[in-house]
């Protein structure tokens, strides 16, 4: 069976950091294309960041230069560093996995991709 959990939200001051870890189960995250997702208030939850099974990422413009996705083959876990938050980063944070073929990992940007497996979420507060 296939677990994903996420960890690592807090509440940061603007240009604060944090990384979200989420340890996967049941699967090995290296095979699948996986995603970081995040639903603010009142928004639509929209994939930010995402790694496809051969290790190449991608992201959406309002969090490019600032996360970074990557994944620990050994532990079976993926991250999200997120350095200079802003306010506007404020959101639960959910990452996903999905068996999309390699090289069609980047679809699941800037919209709500019905992934295959989802986590329940972390969430991250940055106040100013």
């Amino acid at each position: 069976q296939v677990q994903l959990v996420e960890s690592g939200g807090n509440s940061v001051l603007n240009g604060g950091s944090l990384r979200l870890s989420c340890a996967a189960s049941g699967y090995s995250v290296s095979s699948y294309c996986m995603g970081w997702f995040r639903q603010a208030p009142g928004a639509e939850r929209e994939g930010i960041a995402a790694i496809d099974a051969d290790g190449t990422t991608n992201y959406t413009d309002p969090v490019k230069g600032r996360f970074t996705i990557s994944r620990d083959n050994a532990k079976n876990t993926l991250y999200l560093q997120m350095n200079s938050l802003k306010p506007e980063d404020t959101a639960m944070y959910y990452c996903a996995a999905d068996r999309l073929a390699a090289g069609y990992c980047g679809l699941v940007l800037g919209k709500n991709y019905a992934m295959d497996y989802w986590g329940k979420g972390t969430r991250v507060a940055v106040s100013s």
